[in-house]
């Protein structure tokens, strides 16, 4: 991007001035918004619409963490009243994948098609038809349409939720912000682990329905994201769902001006297709965003989350204190990582993350490893609830957001909808194949299990270390601009 031609003000002049004469409207928020330009930055504090888009926005992640965390408490309860084999469990556990994998597909497109607002309300019709269809199931076919719907609707909001929560804050707010997501997810999955180990699994199912519900309605009065209505065209309602994020008397003419000229530039480009998105100029984004969603599931985090229970049990650790203390743990560790987001910057925290969860795999295979030889036959269940409970801490800590957090930063607006859905889509495939054949691996070898997920933890520090850039700071298009040199001039 020719960032001389923004700070000499050649493109600077606010849209307020030019008046209303595109498409009328307020972009979800009231727009009489728009008419104050006197006060401070926009990219300097968050204003209360800005907190509380986000927090609508992060119902959907609370309902991702939920759907994650379901299969684990569960499983008792599913596999003694339906009488499900451990074969037809696995099935229930993982097709929630296979759902989330065929909207990641479609994710870019319905959120280009749609807006972001109305892709999120649309992923949680999804959503609720699933968590219904789980609660009132009596056999294994309807307990797997409701799950595969379940995971078309985390699907689509495993997408959209963080794309546009960094589409709507300012650039030293957004590295916080988006984490917010994953804070969410934890939260989903820790209350669902609680909840669960005290309740049957039908009424759990019930309970998920309610931030669905919650985000449906409280989407009517959230304003959609500026660079979405930039990228269609509506200028004033970009402006006015600007104004309205960062409050009535910032100045927000030097950040209209950038989304206006980097939008305007990707708009004479022709219309990208999925083989541009292999083009040279785009594989540094490519590789980052692919390889940290590789990278994630072969981790083996969703092996922990989804079968949490059955790994205590086999450990001979008591499932219900374990997964309590999952719970207990990666809340308060996530919003660290919230915290740090923006001070530390994202590749220090992935790296930290990283290498704990892979000296966190590390211990719990040494421990299904002693227990084989019955050496230390006392201590080996602790060392696995120990290394379960760090694992899923050091997670949450970096390495379950911070991928979601680039993946919405480090495409530029006309390939989002392309990388974001290819990216979206590896994750998942990635999260089907650990959660189904995990069982499986377990029953190979439990100790060479953890040890591989290991070795992906080791080898997500060395990835990181040489290929993933810092974005701390920056704006989108600035992030641009150095990722993408070829597009930015």
């Amino acid at each position: 991007m020719d960032r001389e031609n923004l700070e000499g003000g050649q493109i600077a002049s606010p849209l307020l001035v030019r008046g209303r004469a595109d498409n009328e409207g307020d972009g979800g928020c009231n727009g009489s918004l728009g008419n104050g330009v006197d006060a401070m930055k926009s990219d300097t504090s968050s204003t209360m619409v800005l907190v509380l888009s986000t927090c609508v926005a992060c119902c959907g992640s609370y309902v991702f963490g939920a759907a994650v965390g379901y299969s684990s408490p569960a499983q008792s309860g599913i596999i003694d009243d339906l009488g499900l084999s451990v074969a037809q469990y696995s099935v229930f556990g993982s097709i929630l994948s296979i759902g989330a994998l065929l909207a990641g597909v479609m994710s870019g497109k319905i959120a280009d098609l749609l807006g972001r607002r109305c892709t999120m309300g649309f992923s949680e019709i999804f959503s609720v038809i699933g968590w219904l269809a789980i609660a009132f199931s009596q056999g294994a076919w309807c307990l797997y349409l409701g799950r595969l719907s379940l995971g078309y609707g985390i699907g689509l909001l495993s997408y959209v939720v963080p794309v546009y929560i960094a589409e709507i804050t300012p650039r030293n707010l957004r590295g916080g912000f988006t984490t917010v997501n994953q804070l969410m997810i934890s939260c989903g999955l820790s209350m669902t682990y609680l909840i669960g180990t005290f309740i049957s699994w039908r009424a759990l199912s019930l309970i998920g329905t309610i931030p669905c519900v919650l985000q449906l309605l409280s989407l009517f009065f959230t304003p959609e994201s500026p660079r979405w209505l930039a990228m269609v065209g509506r200028w004033s309602d970009c402006e006015a769902a600007l104004q309205c994020l960062r409050g009535k008397n910032a100045n927000i003419s030097e950040e209209v001006a950038e989304i206006r000229e980097y939008t305007e530039i990707l708009q004479q480009s022709s219309k990208p297709t999925i083989l541009d998105l292999f083009q040279r100029k785009y594989v540094h984004s490519l590789v980052v965003g692919v390889g940290l969603m590789v990278l994630q599931q072969l981790g083996g985090v969703n092996a922990i989350g989804y079968y949490a229970s059955a790994i205590f049990e086999s450990a001979g650790f008591p499932s219900s204190i374990g997964t309590i203390a999952i719970a207990v743990v990666q809340v308060p560790m996530n919003l660290l990582g919230v915290l740090l987001m923006d001070v530390s910057g994202r590749r220090p925290l992935l790296m930290y993350s990283a290498a704990g969860t892979c000296l966190a795999s590390f211990l719990i295979g040494l421990s299904y490893l002693l227990k084989g030889f019955q050496v230390w036959t006392e201590l080996t269940p602790i060392m696995a609830v120990v290394g379960a409970v760090v694992f899923r801490g050091m997670f949450a800590l970096g390495m379950g957001g911070i991928p979601w957090v680039m993946m919405s930063e480090i495409f530029p607006i006309n390939m989002k909808m392309l990388g974001g859905s290819l990216v979206t889509a590896v994750n998942w495939f990635g999260t089907w194949i650990i959660a189904y054949a995990f069982n499986f691996l377990m029953d190979w070898s439990s100790e060479g299990t953890f040890f591989m997920f290991a070795i992906a933890g080791g080898l997500t520090v060395v990835f990181v270390a040489k290929v993933v850039p810092e974005t701390k700071g920056r704006t989108l298009e600035e992030i641009q601009a150095t990722m993408n040199p070829i597009i930015a001039t």
